[in-house]
């Protein structure tokens, strides 16, 4: 089975898209949008009453990745510390004491990266994970993630038995979608049609 993914710049142009395709017998469960701008998702979806769509969870990478930048964060601010203890000569017997704050400092950065990157894999996901779930491949997923971030929204169309994809991707077109190229900075295809 295919689903369809589109950007579009402006909330009105995604509404329109998604009655259109409600009008055409897509089901609320089948379609999905999501931004980044909170207050305009939520406006956007009590109008249409379509639910914004969440990304992937971000799972242990995120913590990870949170603790590898807390531990370096942790050295970067105590090491310097711990250099200029060693070169002063009247302050070298502090060094044992630098040892140890840099053994804190990597211990509380590493926690605090942790418990951020928790809170950041949990909040609002990963997007390229949820587009690699749909099929599409990892440097396409990566284009519409980016674009995201640039201020479009992505609208989704999950494949139903009774009805054609064709007939979302020509509902996306005329009511605005722009290309993927174009919206991270280059020139190309305004829909993304990928099997499940």
């Amino acid at each position: 089975m295919e689903s369809v993914v589109a950007l579009f710049r402006e909330p009105t142009q995604v509404k329109t898209a998604l009655d259109a395709l409600l009008a055409r017998g897509y089901h609320r469960d089948n379609l999905g949008f999501t931004m980044l701008d909170v207050v305009q998702e939520a406006e956007l979806a009590s109008e249409t009453g379509i639910s914004p769509e969440e990304g992937a969870p971000g799972g242990s990478a995120a913590v990870l990745k949170g603790i590898g930048i807390g531990t370096l964060g942790g050295l970067a601010l105590t090491v310097p510390v711990w250099i200029l203890l060693l070169i002063i000569p009247t302050t070298r017997i502090y060094a044992d004491g630098g040892l140890l704050g840099m053994l804190f400092g990597v211990l509380g950065g590493a926690g605090m990266g942790g418990l951020f990157g928790a809170l950041a894999g949990s909040d609002n996901g990963d997007y390229v994970k949820l587009m690699r779930q749909f099929g599409m491949p990892a440097r396409v997923a990566e284009g519409y993630n980016q674009s995201l971030k640039n201020g479009h929204i992505l609208v989704f169309a999950r494949a139903q038995a009774d009805l054609n994809t064709d007939d979302a991707i020509k509902i996306f077109k005329s009511n605005g979608a722009v290309d993927l190229d174009s919206a991270i900075g280059a020139g190309q295809l305004s829909s993304q049609r990928t099997a499940h």
